[in-house]
Order: C-alpha cells, then structure tokens, then sequence
C-alpha cells in the first residue's frame, strides 16, 4: 500500500518514521517533506497547502490513506477534497479544523458543552479588549482567534503588557489575519500538559500524555516558541487523571461536535491545564502537536498505521484495542536557529551527532543545497528525541545529543522536563 503524508516539519518526519517502523511494506510519499522523512519516503516539491496539487498526486499515486500534518492545510480543506475523491484521508473537515482555526468558535462550543475553560471574550475593536483586560485584571492571556504557528498566545503580566499584545494583533497586525480576532482569556493557574486522541467522531484513543515547553528560556523563561521541547510520559497525570480527561473534556467536545454537524475525526489535542478545580482547557488543536508528536510515537509500541487507517476509512473504532506503550521515558529537545523566535537567518551548515542508541534526530527546519550539504532553513531546525528506561536517563541523553548537533548560533534549551525532574528529586531521601 501507498500513504502520503503531507507536510515538511518534525511533526511529519515523526509520523513517518512511526508509520515505516508498523509495516516496512508500506510505500511512503511526502509532500513536500524535508531531508530526514527523504530517508523514509519519496519526496514530491508540492507544498502542504496546494490542495489541487495534492488530491492529483494522492490520485495518480493510487494511495490507500493520505496523513495531513500541519494545520493549514486541514483549514483549506484538504481532507474534504480528498474524500470527494474517494481518497481516504486522515484529518478532520475544514468545518470541524474550526476548533483550531477559530478560537472563537473554540470558545463557544466549549461553553455550549459545558466543557471547563477560561471565561474570555473575543474582540476585533482594540478599545472593547482594552476594556475586557481591565474587567478581568492581570496577569491576563490575549490569544489571536486564527492560526499563528503556535505564537498567537500572550500571556500578559501587567495592564500594559496586554494593551501592547493587543496593539500589536489589532492595530500592527503582528499576526496578520489571524490577529484580526483577539480573545481577552483569564489567566489560568497550575501545570500545562497535553492530551492527543486518535477519535472517528464517536469513539476515541487516548495517546500518552505529554508536556511542551513552549518558552524559549531555561525556566520557561521568555516570549513563547512553537515550542522547545517536550517528555512523556507526565507524572501528574497517571491513567485515573486521563480517564477523568476524557469524561469531563474530550467526550463532551465530540459530542457537541457532532450536534454541530461537522463531526471531528483524526486527531484531537486538547492543551489542558491542571489547576486547584481539576483540568481546564487552554485550546484545542486539530492535529498533533510539535514536538510533542516527537516525544509521543517513539514511546508507542503498538501500532499507529491500524487506527489511522481505521479512522481515514470511514470506520468505528469501538472495538479497536486501547494503545500500548514502551515502558520508561521520552525527553525531546528543539534545535533552533539564532534569533528564533524572532527573525532568523537560514543556510548555515549542520552537523549531526554521531548514532547512539535509543535516540533518533527527527527533521524540521532542514534542506539541501546544490551540493547536498545539510543546511538550516528554518526556525526550529531538529527535535532531538531520547527514549530510555528512566525519566533522567531519557533527559540526558537528549541533551547530550542535542549539544552534539552543530550549526552556527545554535541554542537549546536543556532544561527540557525540569519539573518532572524537580518532582523526582523531591520524592529522593
């Protein structure tokens, strides 16, 4: 069988290396992918956003399921056009992406389904959310409603930190379209974790839960990142925690989805923080996350191809098995360039670290040039994943090879799971 996997990021080279790992039989296609997934797949230079181009290719290929990985794509519609092509596609319609795309549409569904969230109010009139800020008091979150690749999110410490976050989406339009729309969200206190469901619409798998780390300081110091890293699995939310997630979060939200008549399949990710109340949502995303996509598969024993393939069909996933996972631990660190998240330069030559076992070097922000040399083009440039027996052996050996890939200006954070590591010291005589 054929797959094709939209996308070029880390995100995308992890689904691939996933996917290769369930079945080496499998024919794999990326568009337009990047150096690493090409040492997995054939890679065609279409962009993920290029829907007509795309429905072509998963036509002429004659795949049996398509993988859309970023969320642009998804927001175009791609897997609407993809099913009107007989094509299955793993991803949800335009219309239920809407729960990442709009976070206001987010916020209402939410509310209508009674699933627990942040109060907050959405603003396009920069003297309205102005207002709202000062009704709510700081510290105060201003969110862009659209897509902003994970940096739309401000938390404001003070009044004036938030009027520049708004000047800055409404009047500078720092965000552009996604900007247009900003929510004005009370600040939530406690610890951030994520939970990933693979989910036909009705029925759901939970993936493990995971922690990002979205700051770009040691000490989640700094302006926020699409994010620097990620480990998996979180302490603080043992399986009770998820079963708990899943009654009060997840099945409340696809249920409203469903009466909405858009219907959300593929995979869900709920951004949930663990306040004094129990878990409230922070946002949801339509599709796996970066990069705790790559802390997340290298940790999955069972396989990923059945339940896509499953989902991307059409079909119940009732009586599918619960997921099955390595015992131990996965730490990912993010690699990115000099500048990121502000402005970048691209082209430097990299280095990679030698092999070592249990680590794998996943591809983001990579090219090559004429030559073929390994060059960074873009922000975050690799996710370093480590996955061993323990949480500290996991985080060292991240680190390590993350300090071992070598371009100029590189940064880390490598601090990557410092409160789960807090949390083992604390339990140490």
């Amino acid at each position: 069988m054929k797959a094709l996997i939209v996308g070029g990021g880390g995100r995308e080279h992890a689904i691939a290396w996933k996917l290769a790992a369930d079945d080496p039989t499998l024919e794999l296609i990326a568009a337009p992918g990047n150096p690493g997934i090409a040492t997995l797949a054939r890679c065609e230079p279409i962009a993920a956003t290029d829907v007509d181009a795309l429905v072509a290719l998963a036509r002429r290929e004659g795949v049996g399921l398509v993988v859309v990985g970023p969320e642009a794509p998804l927001d175009l519609g791609l897997v609407d056009a993809l099913r009107a092509a007989g094509i299955p596609a793993f991803g949800p319609t335009a219309a239920a992406a809407r729960i990442e795309s709009s976070k206001r549409f987010s916020k209402e569904l939410m509310q209508r389904a009674g699933v627990p969230t942040a109060a907050a109010s959405t603003h396009t009139d920069p003297a309205s959310a102005r207002a709202a800020v000062r009704a709510l008091g700081a510290p105060v979150v201003i969110k862009a409603s659209g897509i902003a690749a994970g940096k739309g999110v401000i938390i404001a410490l003070s009044i004036d930190e938030a009027d520049a976050a708004i000047d800055a989406m409404l009047v500078d339009h720092a965000f552009g379209s996604a900007g247009a729309e900003v929510l004005v969200e009370a600040f939530m206190q406690g610890e951030e974790c994520s939970l990933f469901v693979l989910t036909d619409g009705t029925n759901a798998l939970p993936l493990l839960p995971v922690q990002d780390h979205k700051r770009i300081g040691v000490g989640d110091t700094g302006p926020n990142t699409g994010g620097m890293g990620a480990y998996a699995p979180v302490s603080i939310v043992p399986d009770a925690r998820v079963a708990e997630a899943m009654r009060l979060i997840i099945e409340p939200t696809l249920r409203a989805m469903r009466d909405a008549g858009t219907p959300f399949t593929g995979l869900l990710y709920a951004g949930l923080m663990y306040t004094n109340d129990g878990p409230m949502v922070v946002e949801f995303n339509c599709r796996f996350g970066d990069p705790e996509t790559q802390a997340i598969l290298p940790m999955m024993a069972s396989s990923l191809l059945e339940p896509m393939l499953t989902i991307a069909r059409g079909e119940s996933l009732a009586n599918a098995p619960a997921v099955r996972w390595h015992e131990g631990a996965s730490v990912t660190t993010v690699v990115a360039a000099p500048g990121y998240p502000g402005p970048i330069t691209t082209g430097a030559s990299i280095a990679l670290p030698a092999d070592a076992e249990g680590v794998v070097v996943f591809h983001a922000g990579t090219a090559r040039d004429a030559s073929g040399a390994l060059r960074t083009a873009g922000g975050r440039v690799v996710a370093v994943t480590a996955r061993a027996a323990s949480f500290a052996a996991a985080q060292r050996a991240s680190r390590a090879a993350a300090a071992g890939v070598r371009f100029e200006g590189a940064q880390f954070r490598d601090d990557i799971g410092w409160r789960e590591q807090a949390r083992l010291d604390a339990r140490t005589p």
